[in-house]
Order: structure tokens, then C-alpha cells, then sequence
């Protein structure tokens, strides 16, 4: 079943939920009495280690140990799938994106979504009716300026949709930054698929999409225009061509005070309130050429069936009742998948603000990508593993090894190849 993700949709109905509050607590094979549940998740440090202090919270109230795991982004997929074929899975994790090789091996969620009023059209129910994840979180693509640099130059950005700007003015104006500062460059943009496809929907792109036959395509013009411009501007000098092909680190370089904006997501809040301390930074609004777009994603919860799978159906159970999950939402700077709450970020709030005046105003396409792939995972129609052509073909056009036409068909090869059609 697909539902779109439209931020001002109703929550679900409240259900009785049959399970505890608190974790299952005596007779314990872990640390002594008390059990043990292993979490695998990555990222937390970046985001305030949110998860970490909630799950010491847990451990205080229940005497029930979360241990965590956080595992780097770039092995955290296939380490989990070792562990899959191993018979070596965690007892839950927060992931990226479902994998067949263990998809059946969830625990339903659809009672813990009911109770805690998780957004409805963020729910994308299996075959069996069953809801195996939800989003613990929503992340959105932003931009984010050195405001320091923009006010020595003079440049202006805007926080208000009457002052949007194009990409091709949004450009000028690093430029003149730049310019009239001596920084290293106008821009870095993370080296993701997530942060391109948002890039491709502002220039009105819909990106690659699955037709009736089982096979990709794009609307050409739209794309073409959109990844040129990308091939453009990574010249070593407005963006360095090091970010995408050689994966210098684009958090480094804006956190050096050498780079005038960045483009990257909500998540970096946290991160940069914390550990900016040496300019200003403030949050802008995307450039539109000209459609104003997101691309909203986050991590998804799973439970894995076995021995201690009701301990953590308890625990995430706990994590989303709203005294929790207000307080993770406010330690990792987390957009809420349940409406109604009142979130104090402190001095963050400004940013988050334009992220949600961001997301409101963004073309529905800025939803598709998340509840699209789950389908198609639930359906059978994806065959897994690590292939990412979109960013694979974009760093080989980054780095002058083929031109946009190669790199289109490239990027529909490589898609189609990962489709299973019956």
C-alpha cells in the first residue's frame, strides 16, 4: 500500500498496545538479573548521541541494558548483512533502508505506530498488513551559509520564501563571497544520492522513476539541465572536486571557516551548534530553478525476531511515549514523525523553523523516495546490496570521465539492473 508523505496528515488512531512500558526485567542470561538488548545504529555521536543517553535513561527506570553499537555509515549495510547470513543480527537497529535478506525477519510495529500516533503517511504497510518499520525520525536536505563570510562581503541570503533565490543567483552570490573574502570555496555539497535527488527535483527534475514495464526512466530535458549544472560547478573552485571523488569530508571543510555554504541537512544542526565556534553559521533557504523542493528521509526502527524481541518491542514502545521522545527529539535535533508536540531546540530554533517552513513548501516529490523504495521492497521488486548508481555515475561526471548523456544512461542501466520483475 502506498501513502504519500504529506506532512500535515492525521495521525493514526490510539490502539491499545499489549506491551509494558518498561523492559522485561528477572531471570536474565546477560548482566546478571537484568537483560540485555543489543542496538546497532550509526551516526548517533554526530546527532548529540541522543539514542545513547536515552537508552542510559532506560537503563535507569528498568534496569534493562540498550547496548549500543554505532557502526561507521559505510559498513553499517553490509555488516548487518554478514550478520543476517551469520545468524548473527542484533535484537534492533535503526537503518537506511530494508534489506530482503532480512526482511522477514521483523517484528510488526503497527501497535507501537497506533499508540504513539506516528503520522500515517509515513506508514507503508507489507502484504500481510503489517507495518516491520516506521521512520524514527524525519531529516530533510538544507543549506546552510557561513554567515560571517556573507556579511564581511555584503551578500545577503534569504530566510524568507519573498527573498527565494535561483541556483544560478544562489552561485553568483558564493562567488562574490568568495571573491570578496579570499575563502577556498563557494560551496560543498555532501557526496550522497540523497542530496543530488533534491538537487535534480529544484530544477524540476523528478528524477529516475520505475515505469508500468520495470524499467527507469527520466524526464530528459529537466535532469540534463539539473546535472550539468551539477558537472558545472564542481571546478575546484566554486566546489571542490575532492568532496565527490576523493571523499574529503564536505562537514570538515564548512566547519574550517573555508567555505561559504553547504549543502547538506537538518541533521548537521546539532553538530554545529555544538562545535562551531570560531564564525557564524546560520541555516538559509534552498535555492529554487525553479521548484522548491527537500528530500526527506531519516533512519528506520526494526525489531529482529528472536529471544529478546518483546525486550525491544518495550523499548521502542518506551523511546516513542511523548515525554521520550520529545526529549530525543531535542538532544539529536530531530524533526518529529508524530505531529502535535512542542519541541524546545534552544538556540537551534530559528533553523528548525525555516526546515519546517522548507519542508511545507516543497514539492510532493520531496516525499516519494522513502515510501517508494519499501514498497518495492516489500514487493520483491529490489534485489539489495550496496549499488548506488545515481552517486556512482555522478562522481565519474564530477571527476570529467563522461559526459550528462553517458552519465543518464548509465544511471538507468545500473537501476535496472537492480530490479527483480517477475
Amino acid at each position: 500500500m502506498k501513502r504519500r508523505l504529506i506532512l500535515s496528515a492525521g495521525t493514526a488512531g490510539a490502539a491499545a498496545l499489549p506491551l509494558s512500558a518498561c523492559g522485561f526485567i528477572g531471570g536474565g542470561d546477560d548482566e546478571g538479573d537484568a537483560k540485555t538488548i543489543k542496538f546497532w545504529l550509526s551516526g548517533d555521536a554526530n546527532q548529540g548521541g541522543g539514542f545513547q543517553k536515552m537508552a542510559d535513561k532506560y537503563k535507569e527506570e528498568t534496569g534493562v541494558t540498550v547496548d549500543i553499537d554505532d557502526i561507521p555509515y559505510d559498513d553499517f549495510n553490509t555488516r548487518l548483512r554478514n550478520a543476517a547470513q551469520a545468524d548473527g543480527l542484533p535484537d534492533l537497529a535503526r537503518v537506511t533502508a530494508i534489506d530482503p535478506i532480512w526482511m522477514n525477519q521483523l517484528e510488526d510495529l503497527s501497535d507501537v505506530a497506533s499508540e504513539h500516533g506516528v503520522m500515517e503517511s509515513l506508514l507503508t504497510e507489507n502484504e500481510d498488513g503489517e507495518i516491520p518499520t516506521f521512520l524514527t525520525d524525519l531529516t530533510a536536505v538544507g543549506l546552510y551559509v557561513n554567515k560571517t563570510l556573507f556579511d564581511e562581503a555584503g551578500v545577503s541570503y534569504p530566510t524568507t520564501p519573498d527573498g527565494l533565490w535561483t541556483w544560478d543567483q544562489f552561485i553568483a552570490a558564493v562567488k562574490e563571497v568568495k571573491a570578496a573574502t579570499g575563502c577556498r570555496y563557494g560551496l560543498v555539497m555532501d557526496p550522497s544520492s540523497h542530496r543530488l535527488r533534491s538537487f535534480m527535483y529544484q530544477f524540476g527534475s523528478d528524477g529516475f522513476t520505475l515505469g508500468d514495464d520495470c524499467k527507469y526512466t527520466t524526464d530528459e530535458a529537466a535532469t540534463t539541465e539539473a546535472l550539468q549544472f551539477f558537472a558545472d560547478i564542481n571546478d575546484d573552485d566554486v566546489m571542490p572536486r575532492s568532496v565527490w571523488v576523493s571523499g574529503d569530508d564536505p562537514n570538515a571543510l564548512f566547519k574550517s571557516g573555508q567555505v561559504a555554504a553547504y549543502y547538506s541537512g537538518s541533521w548537521q544542526v546539532a553538530d554545529f551548534q555544538a562545535n562551531i565556534a570560531d564564525f557564524e553559521w546560520a541555516s538559509a533557504l534552498m535555492p529554487a530553478q525553479p521548484r522548491r523542493a527537500t528530500n526527506l528521509g531519516g533512519g528506520y526502527i526494526v525489531v529482529f525476531k528472536g529471544d529478546k524481541s518483546q525486550e525491544s518491542l518495550d523499548f521502542v514502545n518506551w523511546l516513542f511515549t511523548e515525554e521520550n521522545y520529545t526529549e530525543i527529539c531535542e538532544i539529536s535535533g530531530f524533526l518529529p514523525v508524530v505531529e502535535g508536540l512542542t519541541i524546545d531546540y534552544g538556540d537551534s530554533q530559528t533553523s528548525f523553523d525555516l526546515y519546517n517552513e522548507e519542508i511545507a513548501a516543497s514539492d510532493p516529490i520531496s516525499a516519494e523516495q522513502g515510501n517508494v523504495a519499501l514498497e518495492m521492497t516489500y514487493a520483491g521488486q529490489t534485489s539489495g546490496g550496496d549499488a548506488d548508481p545515481l552517486k556512482d555515475e555522478a562522481v565519474k561526471l564530477a571527476n570529467g570521465e563522461q559526459d550528462v548523456a553517458t552519465t543518464i544512461a548509465n544511471i538507468i542501466a545500473g537501476l535496472n539492473e537492480n530490479i527483480v520483475c517477475e
